[in-house]
């Protein structure tokens, strides 16, 4: 392939998923590792890409990628994801549910529970929840954002501060190097910050991409989270960092990887 193709093929899909690794770019172009960490230079000289340890992101730390385009990216491991942190909830919980297509995942994951109390300020997780007739589901007031049914502002913050629940479910837009939680939208942010303090348990699920990838908000840390739900092994770091505050992760490899541990 051609230079110049292969470079724009790297930025659309830096801005498609928001983080690539240089090890899946070699594998995509069959060219040496040598050569794509050539190509992720160029392009970050020209600001096409932002440079990042093992591999790149989005220029912009300001704005997400389009909930469209997330709601179908990584979607196999989202729902792997999703599958695993559900088997520690058990039935009778409470429990809130964040904005996010990660938290949507868990919420599909759940329609095998039973007798859950859930509270949401995502209106399509409420849309997946809603036809469970032995579930009890509150959706917090606030603002409705017409681009991802979330909903945020004062009202939500206020709503969600009444509450005092068993688990506290999470999404985020990425996590640096040093641990730190980062999302996009300040409003957002407040509105997880303030289910992060009212639940006994906060669960975190986020698959490899949102690890290195940046972003404008800071949440807190990872060392806050109970518990992290991924789909492959974070950097050491950030791993050493929650194990050491006594967090539980656990990583759900893919199919492919199962398959070639049971081979």
């Amino acid at each position: 392939m051609k230079q110049n193709k292969r470079h724009q093929q790297i930025i659309d899909l830096v801005k498609s998923q928001g983080y690539v690794s240089t090890e899946d770019l070699v594998e995509r172009f069959n060219v040496s590792p040598q050569t794509i960490r050539r190509d992720l230079n160029e392009l970050a000289a020209e600001n096409h890409i932002r440079r990042h340890h093992g591999g790149a992101t989005v220029p912009s730390s300001s704005e997400n990628t389009a909930y469209a385009t997330r709601k179908v990216l990584q979607q196999h491991e989202k729902d792997t994801i999703a599958q695993a942190l559900v088997k520690h909830i058990p039935d009778g919980a409470t429990l809130f549910i964040d904005i996010g297509t990660t938290p949507e995942a868990v919420a599909r994951a759940l329609l095998n529970h039973h007798n859950l109390r859930v509270v949401t300020n995502n209106l399509n997780a409420a849309a997946i929840l809603m036809p469970k007739q032995d579930f009890t589901l509150i959706i917090a007031g606030g603002e409705v954002r017409n681009r991802d049914g979330g909903i945020v502002g004062e009202a939500t913050l206020d709503f969600i501060s009444q509450f005092r629940l068993d688990f506290g479910i999470l999404g985020i837009s990425g996590i640096d190097d040093d641990g730190s939680l980062l999302d996009f939208d300040y409003h957002e942010v407040r509105v997880k910050k303030a289910i992060l303090d009212n639940s006994r348990c906060v669960m975190l699920a986020a698959d490899h991409t949102k690890f290195g990838r940046n972003a404008m908000v800071n949440l807190g840390n990872i060392t806050q989270l109970d518990m992290v739900f991924t789909d492959a092994e974070p950097p050491s770091n950030v791993r050493d960092m929650l194990l050491a505050q006594g967090g539980h992760l656990e990583v759900v490899p893919s199919d492919a990887e199962q398959d070639a541990l049971s081979a």
